[in-house]
Formats: C-alpha cells, structure tokens, sequence
C-alpha cells in the first residue's frame, strides 16, 4: 500500500496504528485514553497482533470492560489461556483468547464496527501481508495475533494466516488505505531489544538476585509451569513431561517459549524501523516498555499508565508544533 499525502483540512481523519508487543499492549488502552481525553476521535484504526485484538475492541467502543479485564490478570490467569494442545503447527490452539475478544466485542462483523478496522495477518504460505477489513472481527483477531510456533495459524479463504508482525508490525501504512489523513502510531517494541539481558527469565541456579521484583517474577513463573505441568498430566498426557523438560532446564540457556518470543521481538523491532523510514507516522508514540516481559499480563495496570504518559506527551508536542 502506497502512503497517501494528508489532505489539507481543518479536521483531519485520524488513524491509528497499533503495533504487535503481547502484554505491553496493555499500553495501547493508555494511549486510547489519552486520546479521548484530548478530544481526539480515531477515524479509523490498524491493528497488528495485541494491536489488531485491542483495536478491535476499541473499533466496537468496549475498551472499559477490556481495561477493567487485564486488570484481574496475574499469572495464574495467564496460564489459563495455555490452552496447550501440541499440535503440529503450534503449542496452543486460542479457543480462549478468542473467547476473551467475543466477551467484549458485541459485533460479529467488521463492517458493523462502529469506527473503521483491518487487521494485520500474514499469509505463511506466501509471506505476503494480507489486510482483513471484511468478514468475521473475532477470525480476523485470532489470525493477527497467531505467533509462529505459538499458537496454531487460522486458515481463512484458502491461506494460512499468522501473526501480522512477520510482515507490518506497525500498520502506518493500512490506517493511510482505509483513509486517515493523520496517522498516530504506536510502537509497542522500541528498545526492547537493545543488548540488555532481558531475554532469560529465570537465571542459572545458584545466580544471586539482587531485587524483590525478579525474585517474585522467577517465584511466579516456576509455579506457573509446575501448573501447567501438573494439567497436562491430570489430562493424561504423557506429554507433560517432555513440556516439563523444556520449559525447566536448570542451565543458561532459555526454552522454548523465549526463544520464539524473543526471536518475535528482534524481528518486529528490525523490520518496525524499516517500515517507519519508508512510512513514517505522523505521530509517533513509543511507550517506553523494555522492562516488561511479553508475558506480563499481570503488569497491566502499569503499561496502561505508561502508555497514557508517553501518548500524552507526544500530543503534547505534536500541538506544539502546529497540529
């Protein structure tokens, strides 16, 4: 899609474009705040992964119920949408991320959505972005978020969909094609990968941690796998144990699940900077949100805070300047 020029108005259309980032997209409802408090109502919004799942919400106007939602999280809630099924595409099948999307989206349909939405997909087969804006929000949602390995892909009109973030991990570019004269992104990934140790989430055994916070995260985390180990095998799943095998390896190196995170977020933040150089936002609103991991959900009322504070700075700034 080919950037369109702002039209000259008095009252431009205003897009959004909501990056991928998992549970630092909590910081996208700060930033929907924001906006409303300054009056500003999107004409349209693009989404990609957490992008496409809260700006389908906010497309609908149910942010509320979703704020007021993670805000519950902790990680034993998070765990709960482990939906682990091992299939041979993905380690989970989203039945009940889609559930949590239907629980607060009253329309089915995009077109019935209140304010203009597409969400990112890519086309795995191919590798071409793909831009839904018609037929089922929640499907649309469910192939926008399915990171590779992840969660299973979602085959809709003979593709095979995952995560948008493989191919436009800030959508400037889809907020312009459905008609916004002025783009506000946000980008959810920026210096998150910036040589910093911020991949392992459990140091070697016997490594002295210094602070309180990483010592409850690494508490957390171990009783969240012993858990999901202990469900696997209440199911009678002989697969518990090579899970167990995976996700609890006492030396340096990290599991499965941060390897393809992480490996998720060296490729959106690279191929992010890319996009931007080529479609530049108008707005551009950078959450600084390295110290949250990409599955903690349970910081969401922190994220939210972060991002309302950067959003409301760089609208600060961008009406300093002449909006």
């Amino acid at each position: 899609m080919e950037p369109r020029r702002a039209r000259p108005s008095a009252h431009p259309r205003i897009g959004l474009a909501l990056g991928g980032g998992a549970a630092r997209g909590m910081a996208h409802l700060g930033v929907l705040r924001a906006l409303a408090d300054a009056g500003i109502r999107p004409h349209c919004i693009a989404g990609c992964s957490i992008g496409a799942l809260v700006g389908a919400i906010a497309a609908s106007g149910q942010t509320d119920g979703l704020e007021a939602t993670f805000k519950t999280f902790d990680w034993r809630k998070t765990l709960s949408f482990f939906d682990v099924v091992f299939p041979r595409s993905g380690l989970i099948d989203g039945a009940r991320v889609t559930a949590l999307v239907r629980e607060h989206l009253p329309a089915t349909q995009i077109a019935a959505l209140p304010v203009k939405f597409a969400a990112v997909a890519t086309d795995l087969l191919s590798g071409d972005e793909v831009v839904l804006q018609d037929g089922d929000v929640i499907d649309a949602v469910r192939a926008s978020i399915a990171v590779p390995g992840i969660f299973t892909p979602v085959r809709r009109a003979g593709r095979v969909l995952v995560d948008g973030g493989l191919s436009n991990p800030l959508p400037v570019s889809v907020a312009r094609a459905l008609g916004a004269d002025v783009v506000i992104a946000v980008d959810l990934n920026h210096g998150v990968v910036d040589g910093q140790p911020r991949l392992r989430l459990r140091p070697p055994r016997g490594e002295p941690q210094s602070h309180g916070a990483q010592r409850r995260w690494t508490a957390d985390y171990h009783r969240v796998m012993a858990d999901l180990k202990a469900r696997l095998l209440a199911s009678g799943d002989t697969r518990g144990e090579q899970f167990s095998r995976w996700v609890e390896r006492d030396d340096a190196l990290p599991n499965v699940f941060e390897v393809l995170l992480a490996s998720v977020n060296v490729m959106e933040m690279h191929l992010t900077r890319s996009r931007l150089a080529i479609e530049p936002a108008d707005v551009l609103i950078r959450p600084p949100l390295a110290d949250i991991r990409f599955l903690q959900f349970g910081r969401a009322a922190e994220a939210i805070d972060i991002g309302y504070q950067a959003a409301a700075q760089a609208l600060q700034r961008w009406q300093s300047a002449g909006r």
